[in-house]
């Protein structure tokens, strides 16, 4: 699942060609466009590719039962790929038209898309769901208007708290404001047997994000034909002063560390810490620390109406632009995302891609990561966003060199700089 949530690198690089490959036999849709009996599909087999950890197997089985059974005689073949080095194994699979439907994560589509990889599916919208879809979710299986994929589940990151630390710092009742927070952080910072009140280091720049998400900024936006970089605009610096607070009361938290460096899983399961930050998958493992000692809520916001803002990462459903079965894919998708099988997303514990269907999801931690996805964004809808990411991280270099106490003017528009540079670059 962790795959799912970070960007891919160099998407564009791997990509690169798609737009020049052609098919080599007909499409099921130019030759059975008029056609809509049940047994259009008889003898075809549609393949479909999720990723490790994405697909409940309650919808697989149910998405395949119910497509299989509206239409006679048809296969789906499901097949699980692994996130590690997945990216080649996408583009060849694209070039050839040997997928039909694949699972992208959602920072990853833009890539494919705009290098011919993913089929136009803009006209099939509302056949799909889509009316109902979440805006901020669409926005990622988008890209210059067009829809080239379907939003299927996201999720984002939400304090996690060591119970037994709260109750020895006397806290009961999940903080409705940032100031709320801080001052349960001090209360915890006075709590003997406590090293860190919260445990974030200085390169946890999806926080960041969010913060940032949550002022109404942007980390990088169009101007005219070209991107430019936000840290310095007003709403970046103020979410640079709340990280800075929230950073300020992570003791061991190192400034030029991420949240890999070392896992912060693993610093939590210490059991001396009393927060942190964290997507469902960086939780202990339940020998190192029983679930039920785990608590959730939402990074509160400056007012109680509304919590801060995050980075939502999930996953997106496309059809392969070289598919020989498009019309098939997209009778799939129309049964993959219908809201019966899309609540089964959400009663796994993900969010599902309509707000209607929130009522359905399960789980302490999705039910605090869903009261801020409305408030979420993700990141600049452009292919060389993967660049970005590469190393040496600007977005991370730049809340280290902040967080160092270096100029906050200067230290924005060096990476600003480097964002902008790394955005226009010609493929």
């Amino acid at each position: 699942m962790k795959r799912q949530l970070i960007a891919a690198v160099g998407v564009a690089a791997m990509v690169v060609g798609l737009a020049a490959c052609g098919s080599d036999g007909k499409k099921d849709g130019d030759s059975k466009a008029s056609s809509t009996s049940a047994d259009r599909y008889k003898g075809k087999t549609l393949k479909v590719w999720t990723m490790t950890g994405s697909a409940p197997k309650g919808w697989t089985d149910s998405v395949k039962n119910e497509f299989e059974t509206t239409y006679p005689g048809s296969k789906v073949d499901f097949q699980t790929q692994e996130w590690t080095d997945i990216g080649p194994k996408i583009t060849a699979a694209l070039s050839e038209g040997s997928v039909d439907v694949l699972e992208l994560g959602n920072t990853q589509t833009s890539g494919y898309a705009a290098t011919g990889g993913l089929l136009d599916i803009t006209k099939d919208k509302s056949a799909l769901g889509g009316d109902g879809w979440a805006a901020n979710q669409n926005e990622a299986a988008m890209l210059d208007g067009k829809q080239y994929a379907a939003p299927w589940w996201v999720s984002n990151r939400v304090v996690a708290y060591n119970k037994d630390l709260w109750k020895a710092a006397g806290l009961t009742d999940a903080p409705k404001t940032l100031d709320e927070f801080y001052t349960d952080l001090d209360k915890l910072k006075a709590t003997p047997g406590v090293a860190d009140p919260i445990y974030l280091p200085g390169q946890e720049w999806y926080t960041y994000f969010g913060l940032l998400t949550g002022e109404g900024g942007k980390i990088a936006k169009k101007d005219g034909d070209k991107w430019v970089g936000g840290l310095e605009s007003p709403e970046a610096q103020r979410a640079f002063e709340t990280y800075k607070k929230l950073q300020g009361y992570s003791v061991t938290g190192p400034k030029d560390k991420d949240e890999a460096t070392p896992q912060q899983k693993d610093v939590f399961a210490k059991g001396n810490v009393g927060a942190m930050i964290a997507l469902g998958w960086e939780l202990p493992a339940e020998k190192d620390m029983p679930k039920d000692k785990i608590g959730f809520f939402p990074l509160p916001g400056k007012t109680a109406d509304k919590p801060s803002g995050v980075f939502i990462g999930g996953s997106n459903l496309a059809i392969a632009a070289q598919s020989k079965n498009t019309d098939m894919a997209k009778d799939f998708l129309k049964i993959a995302l219908n809201d019966k099988n899309e609540g089964l997303v959400a009663a796994a514990g993900n969010i599902p891609n309509k707000p209607a269907l929130n009522s359905q999801l399960t789980g302490d931690f999705a039910k605090a990561a869903q009261a801020a996805t409305a408030v979420g964004g993700i990141t600049p809808n452009t292919p060389n966003w993967a660049s970005v990411e590469n190393k040496p991280n600007p977005i991370k270099d730049f809340l280290t060199a902040a967080l160092q106490g270096g100029d906050y003017a200067a230290t924005a528009k060096k990476y600003d700089d480097e964002i902008a540079k790394r955005l226009n670059e010609k493929n």
